[in-house]
């Protein structure tokens, strides 16, 4: 067994898979805009890629709170089949209705077989809500 590399780790907001297995990634994002908190998001979709491997491991994906403690959202084990050191291995997993309680740098963590093999951060910002323009004078 030998533990692989994490190549990449993208959030985005739709995944594709086309016939011939390439992925498709839609609207990716390393920041969260919104007006009001909390807020929740239906669908947040995190890429991971992992190579240079060999063997079965399991990988877990959280999203840490501000306080860099607290977890947001955890998912599940997904399982990482690498059969030899030339293949790679492509995971997507889908989390639903993600409420973020408050603007903030949140973090995203990969773990492999329980060690943390990157973490970064995730900026949910609060934009200001638009004032419809006043009226001209006489209008």
């Amino acid at each position: 067994m030998m533990l692989p590399d994490l190549q990449s780790s993208l959030l985005c907001d739709d995944v594709r898979q086309e016939r011939n297995g390439k992925f498709m990634l839609i609207g990716l994002f390393d920041a969260i805009h919104t007006e009001r908190f909390p807020s929740t998001f239906a669908k947040l979709c995190l890429v991971t890629r992992w190579c240079s491997g060999d063997g079965q491991f399991i990988q877990r994906s959280r999203i840490i709170h501000p306080d860099q403690k607290t977890v947001l959202v955890e998912g599940k084990d997904v399982q990482i089949n690498l059969p030899s050191p030339e293949a790679a291995a492509t995971s997507v997993e889908v989390f639903i209705n993600v409420a973020f309680p408050k603007p903030g740098t949140y973090w995203v963590e990969i773990l492999l077989e329980g060690d943390l093999k990157i973490r970064y951060p995730l900026r949910v910002n609060q934009l200001q809500q638009r004032r419809p323009p006043d009226k001209a004078p006489g209008a």
